[in-house]
């Protein structure tokens, strides 16, 4: 299997050769089959080999020529540098993603090993390290690693989907709550309402479930293994990772849809007697009020008799000619009774013909799929959901999420090094962007390590759901003071990263092991 390295440098030669990235990443792909996986096993194999992969026979012989070449130059390199051996070598760097992945391209390993972020658990180090950074990446960084600990399951792209849906969530409720935003009139967007949700750092998180996507690592978290297969990750403090719990809603709705000014909703409830029904409709109006200026609320009902195999039925258009027959339908076709749906529509002024119909049935089977939703989320890999994102990513089913590499490439960048208060004006030495970028990872690397430590301290001794709470209190406690209101939105401020060691659990080992596995 072809390392982060070794793949990221096998894209990064092939789109210096004027490759499109998509065609980059179907060679890479087509070598990997052909088992040649690495930069050293494709410059020691025949040129015909590499020629049945990149079907571009001048692109072939240049790219297993660089091959050849880069094999040479890292041999060099390690001499040069004692193989890496030396406690002085260098550290791997790890550049951001330029482009988003295609995960439907890359294997598990692969997409997992792309999203390596550095660690250092040097306690000296990181002590003396003081960083310069805004609020949100901080979060971000509290997020991902407190996900290691109570959610040991997720896979590192998960915990970044996550962990930047956390920021977002939390960035608009701040965006709102000092007037730079104003509050959506329709709720969370595209989200539908009854969407699987986690509670991450407090907040609820819609999620999407990652459909038998399975990872494996060697990485260990406290109390065991951080890995196996998606959702073989062990418990940490013995209890599992609780989800939002489901609350006991009389209605259940649709997605909103709207075509040509017209905006359709269906809502679905449970009732065990058709005299039910109007009890059911003012409450559903009274909790709801804007479905009273809707042009019609059309319904439906099906009220089954005990045991009997008679079901009785009544439907209502409300000027929505044949509406009620056809939610019956609907009903029948999907053998649903004791059940009662309404459709709403605000009409629009344009006749839609028989659009009309696909969306009325569209938002019926979606309500009702969503009282029907009552699976656990416990061990499945996830994505978290984003509302914001109109543009929908074709990997993951068409549904908009928080993108790993975008999260991964925020923390890489977002970390200075607090200037000396001792350096005279104008004596400080302007540094190259490659060594600010070296500077802002290895920052980084000393903040994840001071946050694995704090978590590890805890694990052993609180409940999932305890440590994610106050994780969000010890987030509080050291993140960079700035301004108040507006003025303060974005700005940076300074953090000693010895205040998060000094919030670990007393007399606890955990920094000492961790130190040993890392």
């Amino acid at each position: 299997m072809s390392g982060h390295g070794d793949l990221q440098e096998l894209l990064r030669m092939l789109t210096a050769r004027k490759v499109p990235m998509m065609t980059a990443m179907g060679y890479v792909k087509s070598l990997q089959s052909k088992n040649l996986r690495s930069i050293e096993q494709i410059a020691e194999a025949p040129l015909s080999a590499v020629e049945s992969a990149i079907t571009d026979a001048k692109l072939a012989k240049a790219f297993h020529t660089a091959c050849r070449s880069h094999g040479k130059k890292a041999t060099s390199k390690r001499a040069a540098e004692g193989d890496g051996t030396s406690p002085n070598a260098k550290k791997a760097k790890l550049e951001p993603h330029r482009r988003d992945l295609d995960y439907s391209s890359m294997s598990a390993d692969e997409l997992e090993s792309s999203l390596d972020l550095p660690l250092v658990v040097d306690e000296e180090a990181i002590r003396q390290t003081t960083i310069v950074t805004n609020r949100a990446p901080l979060v971000l960084a509290f997020a991902v690693e407190v996900l290691r600990y109570t959610m040991p399951e997720q896979p590192p792209s998960s915990r970044l989907s996550l962990s930047q849906a956390v920021v977002s969530a939390n960035s608009r409720s701040k965006a709102i709550s000092i007037g730079i935003e104003k509050a959506p009139a329709g709720g969370e967007g595209q989200i539908p309402e009854g969407q699987p949700k986690v509670r991450v750092l407090g907040r609820e998180i819609p999620v999407l479930k990652r459909g038998g996507y399975t990872w494996k690592s060697d990485e260990n978290a406290a109390g065991g293994s951080a890995g196996g297969s998606a959702g073989g990750g062990n418990s940490v403090g013995g209890d599992d990772i609780q989800e939002v719990p489901a609350e006991k809603k009389t209605w259940t709705v649709s997605q909103k849809l709207t075509s040509r000014a017209s905006t359709f909703v269906a809502h679905t409830a449970t009732l065990s007697s058709p005299s039910l029904r109007n009890g059911l409709m003012k409450s559903l109006m009274a909790d709801k009020p804007e479905l009273g200026t809707a042009s019609h609320n059309a319904w439906a009902l099906r009220s089954s008799y005990g045991n009997s195999p008679l079901v009785q039925e009544a439907s209502f258009d409300d000027g929505e000619s044949g509406c009620g027959k056809f939610l019956l339908g609907i009903m029948r076709d999907a053998d649903v009774t004791n059940t009662l749906v309404v459709l709403t529509r605000w009409y629009g002024g344009i006749m839609l013909g028989p659009d009309r119909w696909r969306l009325m049935r569209e938002c019926v089977n979606d309500a009702l799929s969503s009282r029907r939703r009552t699976g656990s989320l416990t061990g499945d890999a996830l994505w978290g959901l984003d509302a914001e994102n109109k543009t929908p990513s074709t990997t993951t089913v068409g549904m908009p999420i928080h993108r790993p590499e975008g999260a991964r490439n925020y923390l890489l960048r977002s970390f200075i090094t607090a200037p000396q208060s001792e350096a005279a004006p104008g004596s400080e030495v302007k540094k190259t962007a490659a060594a600010l970028n070296e500077e802002k990872q290895e920052n980084l690397s000393k903040l994840l390590g001071a946050l694995r430590l704090l978590f590890a301290s805890w694990a052993g001794v609180l409940r999932k759901d305890e440590l994610d709470r106050r994780a969000w209190s010890w987030y509080v406690a050291v993140r960079p003071d700035v301004e108040a209101g507006p003025s303060g939105w974005g700005a940076k401020g300074h953090l000693k990263l010895g205040k998060i060691l000094d919030l670990r659990r007393m007399g606890d080992a955990a920094a000492d092991k961790v130190a040993a596995e890392t």
